[in-house]
């Protein structure tokens, strides 16, 4: 069942083959863009899940397949649990949309190896403007039944789009096929007389798609843009929307899987923010700094000491870190990473707008290695502070090691080794940032601030998430709420405050999940007392792939049986 399922997927979806590594006749195509295609997905779900119900008995099934079996189910009920609200969601925003998308898919996924490959990007850019054209109508028709994000929203993403649109043929996206193609030039056939050789063939053949298909389809993107500007809303939160809350209400059962309510979230943050301001004001005192809070919020964001000059020191710093702790790994996990981690500085094309920090996991075929993406834009938003738990959070212990496992689960089925679950694998990259002062780290005590501030920053969020989209704060009544309460600098509140309000539910997962790891960890070791071993612990969270929270506390609770019983 499983199986099938991911192949009848996979069928649905040129993309996910990419990612997967798989190249075959899909791999010029793109996606399909329509309320059908929409439909067929869920229904391949919800129709697999009742066939495997049909075909199965829970009851006699292995431990393993009964966990596959129960996560299946469980998948299918979230999905089941958004379908309703499928078309809130914004399709073009300053963080996501095809604008973007699409320029760092074809860069960073599509690989060429091959004459058949080249041809598959060229029909890819030839299929940009169908792409974006029904990604248009269908954005159209969602703005003019008011599904849009907010007017601040649109300067970003025209301002993304004119930068493209200018740069005629020296852009990301050619430049980056003409980088490709040049380790296959001895290999393509040469120039016949008369005729060009397959290499200029191939570059002729890219620019001509590009100008007869992708820059008209951006250029009618903008016009669309410019259109919803002009009539875009002032309120920033969902509840604006037809049956805003109930969507909200349903994001956050999916994003953290749990049943706490906004009010409940809000609480836990408001609770969180003020024990790390507690353990803020411990680092005060070690370094003797006098004045408030906020004071030394101020002098933390603002000191030139606190920053580095160039892009170049940041990128070598951050792999000295994660080399350094890569060296403990062995003492604290059993399973390992067998996929490389490389740091790359964000695309010029999207460091504007993209997030300061973000990971991309490995190709299953090891063709790809795990990326931490650092945003090197404006040095001033990347504090010498941060670096450390930065750098643990996206690589290691963190995303790289969680996904790198999770992508190598070979016996498991593809859902689960590739499929998410955020309150797990948020969770997972928060937790990893405090274990890291678990393994030794964070001995200077600004770095050790500066992870205090990263996850200050996730309980902030459960504070302002819940703010915008429940108890209707405005865009800048939360921008106030993160400058008085963290110590981040206005760039990076702006940009958060942004991200909340445009990806509404998805950060309040990094705080709620971690606190699972936490309290289960205490509750292991309170059970088996010297006995505990932490890297048996971890293990028996990473080993299952991502789960919903209530599932890894029964992984948690059996490991801990099976430890009590040896």
């Amino acid at each position: 069942v499983f199986a099938q399922y991911d192949a009848d997927n996979l069928a649905l979806s040129p993309i996910s083959k990419s990612y997967r590594g798989i190249r075959d006749a899909d791999y010029g195509r793109w996606d399909e863009v329509s309320d059908e295609a929409d439909a067929r997905e869920f229904a391949l779900l919800q129709n697999s899940v009742a066939g495997m119900r049909a075909q199965y008995d829970l009851a006699a099934l292995s431990e393993q397949d009964a966990l596959s079996y129960r996560l299946f189910e469980m998948l299918a009920e979230r999905r089941a649990s958004l379908y309703p609200f499928r078309e809130y969601r914004f399709l073009f925003d300053h963080r996501r949309g095809a604008h973007t998308s699409i320029p760092a898919f074809l860069i960073n996924i599509h690989r060429v190896d091959t004459l058949s490959d080249a041809e598959a990007y060229v029909s890819r850019i030839a299929g940009i403007g169908p792409q974006l054209d029904a990604l248009i109508a269908d954005a159209r028709e969602r703005a003019d039944s008011g599904v849009m994000p907010p007017d601040w929203v649109y300067p970003y993403v025209i301002a993304d789009l004119e930068a493209l649109i200018a740069s005629g043929d020296n852009n990301a996206i050619l430049d980056d096929f003409d980088a490709k193609l040049a380790p296959l030039t001895p290999d393509l056939p040469a120039a016949s007389e008369g005729e060009a050789s397959e290499t200029i063939a191939l570059l002729s053949m890219a620019k001509e798609a590009w100008n007869t298909s992708a820059l008209p389809g951006y250029q009618r993107l903008l016009a669309e843009m410019q259109r919803q500007q002009a009539i875009a809303p002032t309120d920033d939160g969902i509840w604006r929307l037809p049956e805003g809350e109930q969507y909200y209400a349903a994001l956050l059962r999916s994003y953290t899987t749990t049943d706490l309510s906004a009010d409940e979230i809000h609480n836990i943050g408001l609770r969180e923010v003020e024990r790390i301001h507690g353990e803020m004001r411990a680092i005060m005192a070690q370094v003797e700094f006098e004045g408030s809070l906020q004071d030394f919020f101020e002098f933390t964001r603002t000191g030139d000491q606190f920053f580095y000059t160039s892009r170049e020191e940041y990128i070598a710093d951050a792999q000295a870190a994660i080399d350094r702790l890569g060296e403990r790994m062995p003492e604290f996990f059993g399973v390992l990473p067998t996929d490389p981690l490389t740091i790359k500085p964000v695309e010029a094309f999207r460091e504007r707008s993209a997030g300061k920090a973000f990971y991309q996991r490995p190709a299953p075929d090891g063709s790809r290695p795990g990326t931490y993406y650092v945003n090197l834009y404006n040095l001033r938003d990347m504090s010498k502070n941060e670096l450390e738990a930065l750098a643990y959070h996206e690589g290691l212990p963190g995303h790289h090691l969680q996904l790198s496992i999770q992508t190598q689960l070979g016996d498991l089925p593809a859902f689960r080794r590739f499929g998410g679950v955020t309150a797990y694998s948020e969770g997972w990259g928060l937790y990893s940032e405090e274990l890291g002062k678990d393994m030794g780290f964070y001995t200077d005590p600004y770095s050790d601030f500066g992870r205090l501030g990263m996850e200050l920053w996730r309980a902030c969020r459960l504070v302002v998430d819940t703010g915008i989209h429940s108890k209707r704060w405005t865009r800048e009544e939360a921008i106030e709420y993160l400058a008085t309460n963290t110590p981040n600098p206005q760039g990076d509140i702006v940009k958060a405050i942004e991200r909340y309000i445009t990806t509404p539910g998805q950060a309040t997962a990094y705080m709620i999940g971690k606190l699972k790891i936490m309290e289960l960890r205490a509750r292991a070791q309170g059970e088996l007392g010297d006995d505990f071993d932490i890297r048996g612990f971890h293990d028996a969270i990473l080993t299952s792939g991502p789960v919903p929270l209530s599932i890894m506390e029964e992984n948690v609770m059996n490991w801990v049986e099976s430890e009590r019983g040896d």
